[in-house]
């Protein structure tokens, strides 16, 4: 298997008790709240229009599917990580409540079936392998997603081993952003077969990309398909140098200067405004990544580590008070940003 670069690295220094204990209280309120919610299955029949938490009994809150599997991330993080925080039994009890086996298994019949093959892939399975990854790296959890993840694995497994190409998209289904995911959750877990696959598919869709041309940001971004390419090639290929400079010959130029500096945030109530929120947040950890991956001498890492800062500056003002759209998921972002995953 092929393990070039570490698990994402973090701040922990950066993420103080009363911000983590309000990033804690939110998550656990958005995951227990069913509504707004917003839906993205196909209906047949009225028969399929039931409620959310009838499909889908862990995972209804925090808006749609995927936000709230990021955000049940967060709370065992920081509950793995910070136990005594104010906000921790609370917490607790929400996940006693929804993390049960009857609702794993009602998550895992879904995903089985038909429309398993495509719905939510492949950003929602990913942080579903993130969250099953910290879960069976922390010897005391309380909590089993066993059957639902065993079958997204294998969906994932099938899907990245056949898929001839990318999706460079700034939005969920980019391709790099989850593969990169999943990647360090199958190496902190020792799964070879699923890691070996996202390195072999990383290298198959990147390995020979030279002079990325594209233009970015879009307004609805909350991913960089430049920054998250890179952020998945640094994990896997050993002279991950040469290829980033290949890759952004003139990173250091005007051209990207819109790569280098915070995007401005117009309406982080928004619900695309704070996608612009979460890119800054992304794209701290993706600069950070990207700098520690790149020599103490070469060109670009001090500017990859100053881009960094920046974004996660910049990034972090926005995570609270802008209203339900904004906080049913950034905080996952900002966790992450700070406190890494699994370790």
């Amino acid at each position: 298997m092929m393990s070039v670069m570490p698990v994402t690295p973090a701040d922990d220094h950066l993420l103080d008790d009363t911000t983590a204990d309000r990033l804690l209280s939110t998550a656990t309120a958005n995951v227990l709240r069913d509504h707004p919610v917003h839906w993205m299955h196909v209906v047949s029949s009225d028969a399929d229009l039931v409620p959310q938490r009838v499909l889908h009994p862990v995972f209804a809150g925090s808006f749609d599917w995927h936000s709230c599997v990021h955000q049940t991330w967060l709370m065992v993080r920081l509950l793995r990580l910070r136990p005594s925080l104010a906000s921790a039994d609370e917490a607790r009890r929400a996940l006693d409540t929804l993390i049960t086996p009857a609702g794993v298994q009602t998550e895992a019949d879904f995903f089985a079936g038909p429309m398993g093959a495509f719905w939510e892939r492949p950003y929602g399975w990913a942080w579903l392998l993130v969250l099953d990854a910290e879960l069976r790296t922390w010897d005391s959890a309380p909590w089993d997603l066993g059957p639902l993840s065993e079958v997204v694995r294998s969906r994932y497994l099938d899907w990245v081993s056949h898929a001839r190409l990318p999706i460079r998209a700034g939005t969920h289904a980019n391709t790099a952003f989850a593969t990169g995911l999943t990647l360090d959750a199958a190496r902190a877990l020792n799964d070879d077969d699923l890691a070996d696959a996202c390195a072999e598919a990383a290298l198959r869709w990147h390995r020979e990309d030279r002079d990325y041309g594209g233009f970015e940001p879009d307004a609805a971004d909350f991913l960089s398909p430049a920054l998250t390419e890179a952020d998945l090639v640094r994990r896997v290929l050993p002279d991950f140098p040469t290829w980033f400079e290949s890759f952004l010959p003139t990173l250091d130029e005007a051209r990207w200067k819109v790569l280098r500096e915070p995007v401005p945030v117009d309406d982080p109530s928004d619900p695309y405004g704070s996608h612009l929120v979460g890119l800054a947040l992304s794209r701290a950890w993706c600069w950070r990544s990207i700098g520690d991956a790149l020599p103490d001498d070469h060109r670009y890492r001090q500017l990859a580590l100053t881009a960094a800062e920046d974004h996660r500056e910049a990034g972090l003002r926005y995570v609270f008070g802008h209203g339900y759209y904004a906080e049913h998921w950034l905080g996952s972002f900002a966790t992450y940003l700070s406190l890494g995953a699994f370790a």
